[in-house]
């Protein structure tokens, strides 16, 4: 099949890991003619299941599971401890003796992709990392579509050369972790200039990433070349989304205030540069960002820190990824902002 035999608008919804693609989300998107994306790189192998059992029971339609690619990190204690010592100026305040330890540094990917295939999405998409062709073919036995992310030509080629479907173009304006596998995380092309070199450089479908907000970016990313895009800052503050309520609160004050909107790429919440708003997080951990441990060993450090700042409605220390379109966002069902999307699109093609 075709990237586009699956959903009738070149709209993807944008897996965003941590609670934001409920199933309410990614069914709306699929049921409104784009395509929903569950995010299911923190979630165990049987919560993965239930998760797209849950979505099939609110959709016929196609949607796609994402997955990081990431193997079991082993740090070593001195490294964990000076972790732990660098965000002491973050967890101090909250009244903490130590900050604790997690009961795992991430989700077990082999069981993970082994729940994947079982539950046989339509669609499978990848960041973090590059599956290996044997990998590959074991999806598109299962009759799954195979899209990985790629944040430069390098990448889209690896990913073509081990038989992927479709590339996902990804920004530096993209909000959340960047994909990088191959060259510097904090470093890299805008979505302008990054599909068209992927479009050239790929013989596989390149969906676009990074930035797009509405109907006019969407069809500028499609004259660049790219078969579809993918969004994610423009579902987050939708009904369905599942994020803190204050998270959404700060995504529209970002929207009244487009002069304040500041997003920033940092490696202090989970090891991997990802973009989001700027908070008293970010800037206390700023100066020693580049010290902390790789993803995933520093996001599950900081996790115990992010739970109680949701539990305590304090929005300074939560990760509030977004991209730098934030000043763009709308707050509306999925459905109808669906709707504009395609209405705005339609629209800049006149």
């Amino acid at each position: 099949m075709e990237l586009m035999d699956f959903c009738r608008y070149p709209i993807i919804q944008a897996p965003m890991a941590g609670g934001a693609t409920t199933p309410q989300l990614v069914a709306a998107v699929s049921n409104g003619g784009g395509m929903g994306a569950l995010a299911a790189p923190l979630l165990s192998a049987q919560a993965l299941i239930e998760q797209v059992d849950k979505v099939r029971a609110l959709t016929a339609k196609p949607f796609i599971v994402n997955l990081f690619v990431q193997p079991a990190p082993q740090p070593d204690p001195d490294e964990v401890d000076r972790a732990r010592e660098l965000l002491r100026p973050v967890w101090e305040p909250l009244g903490w003796n130590e900050l604790p330890l997690p009961a795992k540094w991430c989700e077990d990917f082999p069981a993970q992709f082994e729940a994947l295939l079982a539950a046989n999405p339509a669609i499978a998409s990848f960041t973090f990392g590059i599956l290996t062709s044997a990998q590959v073919e074991r999806l598109h036995q299962a009759g799954i579509y195979v899209v990985g992310t790629a944040t430069n030509v390098a990448e889209a080629q690896a990913w073509e050369a081990v038989g992927a479907n479709a590339v996902c173009a990804q920004g530096i304006e993209a909000g959340g972790h960047r994909g990088t596998f191959i060259g510097a995380q904090d470093d890299g092309l805008g979505t302008i200039a990054l599909v068209p070199q992927m479009v050239d450089a790929v013989r596989i479908p390149v969906i676009a990433a990074g930035g797009i907000m509405d109907g006019r970016g969407i069809a500028a990313a499609l004259a660049l070349g790219a078969q579809a895009v993918q969004m994610g800052t423009a579902f987050l503050a939708t009904d369905e989304s599942g994020i803190h309520p204050l998270y959404k609160e700060r995504l529209l004050e970002a929207a009244q205030a487009p002069a304040r909107a500041a997003t920033r790429l940092t490696r202090a919440f989970s090891g991997r540069y990802a973009r989001g708003l700027v908070n008293r997080f970010m800037d206390a951990m700023q100066e020693v960002e580049r010290q902390v441990p790789a993803y995933p060993v520093q996001n599950a450090l900081t996790g115990a820190i992010r739970s109680q700042a949701a539990k305590l409605n304090e929005t300074e220390l939560m990760s509030l990824w977004a991209g730098q379109g934030v000043a763009m966002v709308r707050a509306m069902p999925a459905a109808r902002l669906l709707e504009t999307l395609v209405s705005e699109w339609r629209q800049a093609l006149i």
